[in-house]
């Protein structure tokens, strides 16, 4: 059993759609997967069509009042269940802070699942905080998308020498580009030059299309309303770059 988290300073970067894919072909394939939506928007609930709301908040949650399987939701797909988002997530470092040992209550949570599910996916929201460090905790791989631009780049570079600096090893930081535009002459030798410098950078590259993007509105995984595609094609790819790391 795996646990990763698609993780990134930056927001805006793919973060969700790439655990909601991945999420979706993972299960596809078989593999029993759970999506733990951390992010008080609540974006990959939202695609799932589920509702945003966890009782007791995340107060009772962290104290361990609530068991995270009384709150685990199916989705509409085999093998494809759901820890919804729910707004007071966004106190969700407050609350951790009142704990003790606060940076091991995530991985505390999830241990009673991690013989339920061969993969779990996290999808967080962007900062470096508390939650993030008790993620960091919890996770074994973080999945960081970049988008390539200058700005995306340099956060990349903030998270590497975090792990470094926190002596982080028991977690892989996995980095890929996302949403690229090979248009744009920028993003072309970004990509070039990036792939050169860090090697660790995964060789898929997920575009920026307008099918991804409609993920909002169908409010399903890629691959629920399209068959065949370049965006799909780059997100098999993807699953398959990762699982052959992690495994």
């Amino acid at each position: 059993m795996k646990i990763i988290a698609t993780y990134s300073i930056k927001g805006g970067v793919g973060k969700t759609s790439t655990a909601v894919n991945l999420a979706f072909i993972a299960a596809q394939k078989g593999y029993k997967t759970l999506v733990w939506d951390l992010d008080p928007q609540g974006a990959s609930t939202y695609y799932f069509r589920v509702k945003p709301k966890v009782k007791g908040g995340s107060k009772q949650l962290i104290a361990g009042e609530r068991k995270l399987d009384g709150l685990i939701k199916a989705t509409d797909f085999d093998n494809l269940d759901l820890l919804p988002a729910d707004f007071s997530f966004r106190n969700l470092d407050l609350v951790l802070d009142e704990r003790k040992k606060p940076t091991q209550r995530l991985k505390k949570l999830l241990a009673p699942l991690t013989k339920e599910y061969d993969l779990i996916i996290l999808d967080c929201p962007p900062n470096i905080s508390l939650l993030s460090e008790s993620i960091f905790e919890a996770s074994d791989v973080l999945l960081s998308p970049i988008i390539p631009t200058t700005l995306s780049l340099r956060t990349l570079e903030q998270l590497k020498k975090y792990i470094k600096d926190n002596k982080l090893k028991n977690i892989q930081l996995i980095p890929f580009f996302s949403m690229a535009d090979r248009r744009k002459k920028m993003h072309r030798e970004i990509i070039e030059t990036l792939v050169e410098k860090h090697p660790d950078i995964l060789q898929t590259v997920i575009p920026y299309a307008s099918d991804i993007e409609r993920m909002g509105s169908e409010r399903m995984p890629l691959g629920a309303y399209i068959n065949r595609g370049r965006s799909t094609d780059a997100y098999q790819a993807l699953w398959q770059e990762i699982i052959a790391i992690i495994e």
